[in-house]
Parts: structure tokens; C-alpha cells; sequence
């Protein structure tokens, strides 16, 4: 099975929507950057629409211009040159299908080590909502690891235009999500589907 990277990935916008290489490049690396944390595909955590909605389009935009002087949707090219391709055209999964996979977190203690890291890191009560944004759409308190950690905080804030990097030691960091995170076949390029994605699937499965 052929694994995709950027350049792939920005070969086919290209193709599909004119410009140079490097009009693409850089977002596609974004959605992809997580492999620095996870080698395998669990790091997949920016391939949902959770991904694209809370930061790469805060990012890059909701439109930019190419080279080729024409207007490009960034949550289109995302869906269409990235998060589809990898999972096959088969499906996107949710932000919540990650943490389902998240079994394994120690949960004694650990709603008082997210509240502190809160606290004392992030200064600026405007950057709550972007923090808190995976409670919002999974319910599960251990969601916030994803955003409460050491790469998110000086990385993908700075990124934003949100805060500037930290130089402190970090309690939270993403390797205590990626690493009891269980490898579930459905990260695999869309071998198998998602629990998101199942009764779509059963319903395919009764039209056929």
C-alpha cells in the first residue's frame, strides 16, 4: 500500500487546481507534522474535520490565492487532497474516533493536571476556546491532552498568531496521548471504518 507524503499530497492539488508545488506545500506538511510525534498513523489526529476547523484554517485562512492568481478553499483542498486520499475516499474520521482509541490514560488526578496546566500556562482567557475546543466536540476530558501539551502550546499556538513560544519545562506533552493510544485498524488508509462511520457504512452495505 503506497503511504503518502506532502509533496504527494501537494502534486495533486496542483493537478486539481493549478499553481506551483509550493502554493500547496505548506499545508499539506501542517496536516502531516503530527509524524514528528507518532511515527505510525495514529498520529493522524489533524486529518479530521476537528483538524482543519480548529488549526489549519486558523492558520492559513479560509481562502488564499495560488500562484495561477486563483482563489483556493483551504477546507476543500484539505478534505479533497489530504484527509480523503489517506483514508482511501472511504471516509474522514472524527476527532472523536481518536479519542475512543485513547483507552489506556491514567484518569485518577488527571482533571487537576489539565485544570493546572491551564492555569499556569495559558495566560490569555481568549485562547480558551481554541484549548477547549476538543471537550466541546468529544465530551471526554481526556481530549484535552491533544491541546494541553508541550507541541500544541509551542507550536501550533505560534503558528496561529496566538502566543509565543514557551520556554518552560511542560507537565503535559503529546507523547502522553500518542503513547497508550491504541493502533486501530481504520488509521490504517481506511482499511477498515471508523466508529463514526459505521452505520453510514451498514446503510451502503443494505443500498448494494
Amino acid at each position: 500500500m503506497i503511504k503518502m507524503n506532502p509533496v504527494q499530497h501537494a502534486q495533486i492539488s496542483q493537478k486539481r487546481r493549478g499553481g506551483e508545488l509550493e502554493d500547496y506545500i505548506d499545508i499539506h506538511s501542517l496536516i502531516d507534522s503530527t509524524k514528528m510525534l507518532c511515527t505510525d498513523n495514529r498520529h493522524r489526529i489533524l486529518h479530521t474535520f476537528w483538524g482543519v476547523q480548529e488549526v489549519i484554517i486558523p492558520i492559513f485562512g479560509h481562502h488564499f490565492q495560488n500562484s495561477a492568481g486563483l482563489s483556493i478553499e483551504v477546507k476543500d483542498l484539505c478534505e479533497k487532497d489530504h484527509l480523503l486520499v489517506d483514508f482511501h475516499h472511504r471516509f474522514i474520521p472524527t476527532l472523536g474516533d481518536f479519542v475512543a482509541a485513547m483507552q489506556d490514560i491514567p484518569t485518577e488526578g488527571l482533571a487537576k493536571r489539565l485544570e493546572k496546566f491551564h492555569t499556569e500556562v495559558i495566560d490569555d482567557p481568549k485562547l480558551s476556546a481554541t484549548l477547549l475546543s476538543p471537550l466541546s466536540v468529544t465530551g471526554q476530558l481526556k481530549s484535552l491532552l491533544i491541546t494541553h501539551n508541550s507541541w500544541f502550546i509551542n507550536t501550533i499556538l505560534p503558528m496561529m498568531g496566538k502566543s509565543e513560544a514557551k520556554f518552560i519545562e511542560f507537565d503535559l506533552t503529546p507523547a502522553m496521548f500518542f503513547n497508550p493510544m491504541r493502533f486501530e485498524l481504520w488509521m490504517d488508509n481506511g482499511t477498515v471504518v471508523p466508529p463514526s462511520a459505521m452505520k453510514l457504512q451498514d446503510l451502503k452495505a443494505k443500498i448494494a
